[in-house]
């Protein structure tokens, strides 16, 4: 289009050689060759004899010269190609004047490696036969005819500088398909052409014409992959129509970015590309764009997005040529029929690191004043002088009408060479990242060596003793442990028989042998330094009997320190979870105790420093309270740990944004959508920040992006059969599912077990064992563990249940008589039958059963809560997903938009500041609006700022959208409770729990229904319903009220089970020390009472009403205070 310098440059292209020719008249024929460039002819070479072998030496050389005025332009070597035609001249006949000639072939030379800054580049290219010429048919055993070229110039026609800054735009137009029926191949001959414009350096455009579109009748899909050709016409040889190296290869309509890539468009395109009529062109037409070219072209975009390419038809009409007896057919202009014009979003090049962009587009009628309104206003003001209240109505335009009423679309391909936009390499941004985040501190050493895989041989074996002695009790009872003289052999031999035959069926047996596995292999590394494969059996079996000795002999040295002689009895403690305590960190953020939160959420940081679910639990406390500054050192933490983690990326972009560092934010948000270019939250908080930054075309970008991912996730979770997989070797189902903050995590019911490492796979210890020696070290471990245990119980008369200290850690038991064996099981009991057993003290159990996280009865170690679940026969596993704000059987909500997806993630992480503006395009959005939890997340929203009157707006039209919602009815109730009006928040929230489908915060449901049964005195409903929550999730919070309301129904068992289940799970409950207080008072244990009264006092009980009760029945009972 421009040219780069006003001198004029030359252009040599010399043809040394052809390979594998032949003429029409023999083996050996005489050609010359024609160098032609812009329908000018550059010049001949001398005739040259082709050899036998079919070699021919031009050593032609021809020029072409660069001119800015008038003449050859860089954007000519851009989009037209160099021809050279090879020419066969005839042997003169007798009384023949002027030489006959036959052109043989013509070979295409592509200009283009000049514009990229090379100063010369040799190449061979193909000699493409004409029709009829001998050079169709190669000789037996030869190569495709070909021609060697060199082109070179004196100096680079562009510097680097120049290279970097101008670009290279490619235009291709495939078909225009679903024609209308009025298009018939028969009669006049018609010319189907398009056209646009593309934007220059001076106020004129350049055009891009395609010609001599090819009406196809239907029923075939056009090929795929095919030739892309040259806008040229006249080409003598078929085959140099076609672009080297240039095709066109589809691709899926979804991937497209047209206006037909919807998946409801799939059948029409289906069938527009295979039965119905079309018009295909396959051109591709290039245009060299200047540096300032570029910007013009950039802000054209910016300016103009829709950019219209016309489409139209043009009669052919027979003209006389310049000799006599000739004809030409040339186009008549005056005669544009069907008229149309498709409107192209040039959008997308302006996004960062797109430089191709392709799809389907429709056609309208082509009406001016059409085409000027979905122009920019700058473009109308440019474009016409004549109002556009004038233009003609689209009637005027009957044959354009036509596009429409047959669905006519075009397919089109627009592509750069280099991006308008430079995208940040995903280099760079982890480069930036680390920057911002300081680094994590090294991992901890660990120590190896003999001495240490014996001792954790040891432990494991301590490990499996407790989980044996467990399953003895719970199949024979902790009362059937008598003295040693009271059980005979016969009866030792019967339980330990029955005792085997269970671990073997129930599959603890191998559980126990895969635990073992590792540590054994250990010592065989550690100690025996065995690293490699035996060289025979002998010596595989002398190794085997050594390493059995020394096993069963470390195996007696650790039950002997397991079993001392005289051990005296220990209090049982509970060891809380980290998802425990995650549980009661939010139980305070809802009750508005934020520095009991904040004191959960560090002890959860100090116990496991190197989990980043932990920091990010905590950063989203901080953006709670409001402590910006805390939350993002909480979220870079997490980041520290995980430089690849999204969802800490992306909080560290949205702290950012609320600390304005708008720099740091682009890089966290960019980053991440490098790193999981699906995730739909990463590019929708992208496109947000966008628009932040009043960038609205990144904006589209960002969303449009997020919308594809949305939609192909859609796609393929409709395709995708169960999640569940069978275990073939356990026959267990294992259902994947996501931690809370994106970790893919299991749940099963399968046996854990610690696999070998795949070091060395020929020392598999326990697979060399014979079936006999395979079993023996865990039968002997087995009868010596029983027998260890009624030499126990003789010396130290174990109880059934502990002694107990009244001191902050540990359980209180306050029973005044132990429950006989058969002493009817009281309510609680049967409550308590389907908790989980205890969890073994070691740190790697035996027996996981679990689900998306630890349960709390797992790791609970009350001795009152063992004994009441040692009477059953099984054990059932609990749901720990409550643990978790959503708990487990939650209203399905399938994201329906980008936008709700969005706000659910940030409502997860208390980021309220961002949700307001994603609710604004969650409304505007064509997929989304107004809906159920639209407002239902406007009524949460302005429930944490205590607006109740608006909260109460939303929940009323959320109810009407939705009214069989549980989430409404639930919010409502919080609503109610917060506002001071119980009846209304009893009757909501009786109405959630009434519901099939659970709400997602069923925990604090059944905690403040409970509250107001409590107030109402309806002790019995409080007890069923706090009874439901200790089942789902259990706290000192859920366990307290259980332990009120059966106190208040003078059930005084029960209320002191589970008071004491509160007080191991939260020491420093002054309200839970109270009752017990009350308890021991009623059931006339004085020390205890005394004990407990202290430390009420001491924790400052706040509930004055309570502390009078105490005080009451002190006086009445006559103890219990000692301070009178």
């Amino acid at each position: 289009m421009d040219q780069t310098s006003n001198t004029v440059r030359t252009v040599h292209i010399t043809v040394t050689n052809g390979y594998d020719l032949k003429g029409f008249k023999g083996d050996t024929p005489v050609t010359f060759v024609r160098a032609e460039f812009n329908q000018a002819v550059l010049g001949d070479s001398s005739k040259i004899t082709v050899s036998p072998e079919g070699t021919a030496k031009y050593n032609f050389t021809s020029n072409i010269d660069l001119s800015p005025d008038g003449g050859i332009t860089l954007d000519d070597l851009a989009h037209k190609p160099l021809f050279l035609t090879v020419t066969e001249v005839l042997p003169k006949e007798k009384k023949q004047k002027d030489e006959k000639t036959l052109t043989l072939g013509q070979a295409v030379v592509d200009l283009l490696p000049l514009l990229e800054g090379e100063e010369s580049f040799e190449t061979t290219v193909p000699l493409h036969p004409v029709q009829g010429s001998p050079l169709e048919t190669p000789l037996p055993g030869s190569k495709q005819c070909s021609l060697d070229v060199k082109v070179f110039v004196a100096e680079p026609l562009l510097t680097p500088a120049q290279v970097s800054a101008s670009n290279l735009l490619k235009v291709t137009l495939e078909a225009a398909y679903s024609v209308p029926e009025s298009f018939i191949p028969v009669g006049p001959q018609q010319n189907y052409m398009v056209g646009l414009q593309v934007p220059s350096v001076g106020e004129k455009d350049y055009t891009m014409i395609f010609r001599n579109g090819i009406l196809k009748l239907g029923g075939e899909r056009e090929p795929l992959p095919r030739p892309k050709k040259w806008p040229i016409a006249n080409i003598l040889a078929p085959g140099a129509s076609n672009i080297p190296d240039a095709f066109i290869v589809g691709g899926p309509y979804e991937e497209e970015e047209g206006e037909l890539n919807h998946p409801e468009d799939r059948e029409f395109r289906n069938q527009a590309e295979c039965t119905k009529k079309r018009i295909v062109w396959d051109l591709e037409s290039r245009c060299f764009l200047h540096p300032t070219a570029v910007a013009s072209l950039q802000k054209r975009i910016a300016d103009c997005r829709l950019w219209p390419v016309e489409i139209t038809r043009v009669p052919l009409i027979v003209m006389p040529k310049g000799k006599p007896g000739k004809l030409e057919k040339t186009e008549d202009e005056n005669q544009l029929s069907f008229h149309g014009v498709a409107y192209i979003n040039m959008v997308p090049l302006l996004y960062p690191g797109v430089k191709r962009i392709r799809g389907a587009f429709h056609v309208y009628p082509y009406l001016d004043g059409t085409v000027f309104e979905k122009q920019a206003p700058s473009i109308k003001s440019q474009s016409s002088d004549t109002p556009l209240e004038s233009e003609a109505p689209l009637s005027h335009n009957l044959e354009g009408q036509q596009y429409i009423e047959a669905g006519t679309y075009i397919v089109l391909e627009i592509q750069l060479d280099k991006a308008l936009v430079p995208k940040r390499m995903p280099e760079e941004l982890a480069r930036r990242v680390k920057e911002m985040i300081p680094p994590r501190p090294p991992l901890t050493r660990r120590t190896g060596g003999a001495q240490k895989a014996v001792s954790d041989y040891h432990t494991q074996i301590k490990s499996i003793s407790r989980a044996i002695l467990n399953e003895y009790h719970r199949m024979f009872g902790k009362q059937g442990t008598k003295l040693l003289s009271d059980i005979d052999n016969e009866t030792m031999e019967e339980q330990k028989c029955q005792l085997n035959y269970e671990l073997n069926c129930s599959g603890k047996y191998f559980a126990f042998k895969e635990q073992l596995k590792h540590a054994v292999v250990k010592i065989v590394r550690e100690k025996y330094l065995k690293t490699t494969a035996f060289e025979s059996q002998e010596e595989l079996q002398t190794f085997i009997s050594e390493l059995y000795v020394f096993l069963v002999d470390q195996m007696h040295v650790a039950l002997n320190q397991a079993i001392p002689d005289d051990v005296p009895s220990t209090t049982s403690t509970i060891q809380t979870s980290s998802n425990q305590l995650r549980l009661f960190a939010f139980e305070a953020e809802v009750n508005e105790n934020f520095e009991m939160a904040a004191v959960y959420y560090e002890e959860r940081l100090v116990r496991e420093p190197q989990n980043l679910e932990n920091w990010l639990d905590y950063g989203a406390f901080c953006l709670l309270t409001e402590d910006n500054i805390k939350a993002q050192e909480c979220f870079r933490k997490a980041l520290s740990l995980n430089e690849s983690h999204i969802h800490s990326l992306l909080l560290c972009g949205v702290l950012a944004v609320l600390l304005e560092n708008y720099e740091q934010a682009e890089i966290f948000f960019e980053d991440a959508t490098c790193l999981e270019p699906t995730n739909v939250i990463a590019w929708t908080l992208l496109g947000l920040f966008y628009e932040i930054q009043n960038n609205d075309i990144r904006m589209e970008m960002a969303f449009h992006e997020a919308f594809k991912q949305l939609q192909a996730r859609t796609l393929q979770t409709k395709l995708k059969s169960s999640a569940t997989i069978e275990n073939s070797e356990e026959g267990v189902k294992v259902e994947p599912s996501f931690g809370p903050w994106g970790v893919i995590q299991e749940s099963s019911t399968a046996i854990k077990s610690d696999g070998l490492s795949g070091e060395i796979p020929h020392i598999l210890i326990t697979h060399h064992l014979r079936p006999g020696l395979k079993c023996l070290l865990i039968l002997i471990f087995i009868s010596y563990r029983i027998y260890s245990l009624h030499k126990y119980s003789l010396k130290t008369r174990i109880r059934p249940r502990s002694s107990h200290l009244l001191s902050p850690r540990p359980t209180m038991d306050l029973h005044s008589q132990p429950q006989g064996p058969n002493t009817a099981l009281s309510s609680l009991d049967e409550f308590l039958e389907e908790s989980p057993k205890a969890q073994s003290e070691s740190q790697e159990p035996i027996i996981t059963v679990q689900t998306q996280e630890s349960s709390l009865a797992q790791k609970s170690s009350n001795v009152l809560l063992k004994e009441l679940t040692s009477k059953k026969e099984t054990s059932k596993c609990q749901d720990s997903s409550a643990f978790f704000p959503p708990t487990h059987q939650a209203i399905p909500q399938p994201p329906v938009t980008i936008f709700m997806e969005t706000i659910r993630f940030l409502m997860k992480v208390n980021a309220v500041q961002f949700v307001h503006r994603v609710l604004a395009h969650e409304l505007l959005c064509p997929q989304g609006g107004p809906s159920c939890e639209y407002y239902l997340v406007l009524a949460q929203t302005h429930l944490l700022k205590k607006d109740f009157a608006k909260t109460e707006e939303y929940l009323q039209q959320a109810a009407q959208m939705d009214y069989l919602n549980p989430n409404v009815w639930g919010v409502k109730g919080h609503l109610y409770f917060l506002s001071g009006n119980h009846a209304e928040a009893k009757e909501c929230y009786e109405r959630t729990i009434s519901f099939v489908v659970d709400a997602s915060e069923m925990h604090f449901i059944f905690l403040r229904l409970g509250h107001i049964y409590l107030e109402e005195k309806e002790y019995e409903n409080a007890k069923r319903t706090y009874m439901q929550a200790c089942k789902r999730s259990p706290s000192c919070l859920t366990w307290l009220g259980l332990g009120i309301a059966c106190y208040r129904l003078e059930e005084l068992t029960e209320a002191e089970d589970a008071l004491s289940e509160a007080n191991a799970l939260n020491n420093c409950n002054a309200e839970v020390w109270a009752y017990l207080a009350l308890v021991c008072l009623k059931v006339g244990r004085q020390l205890e009472a005394e004990q407990a009264y202290k430390y009420t006092i001491k924790l400052k009980l706040k509930d004055q009403a309570l502390l009078e009760e105490i005080h009451s029945v002190q006086e009445m009972v006559g103890f219990g205070n000692p301070s009178f």
